[in-house]
């Protein structure tokens, strides 16, 4: 079974719909591929960033070249 343009639009709508309840909090950057990886490394360099924990939590390319990805933080106990 090949899927289409169409299904996979309709995949990312219905991964979008509803965040995670699970005490991470999420940002999302879209990017020139040399503009993600300066982003990335700022953001983690920030390392312990009023103690919570981040990690790049996906990524993929977009067929237009870009990088999508997001960044997860959770905070640390306290």
């Amino acid at each position: 079974m090949s899927y289409g343009p169409r299904d996979l639009a309709l995949a990312d709508r219905i991964s979008k719909r509803r965040e995670p309840d699970d005490g991470f909090s999420r940002e999302t950057f879209t990017l020139p591929v040399e503009g993600a990886r300066l982003k990335a490394r700022e953001i983690l360099k920030q390392l312990p960033q009023g103690g919570y924990l981040t990690i790049v939590d996906h990524w993929r390319q977009q067929p237009d070249g870009q990088i999508e990805f997001t960044i997860r933080r959770l905070r640390m106990g306290e």
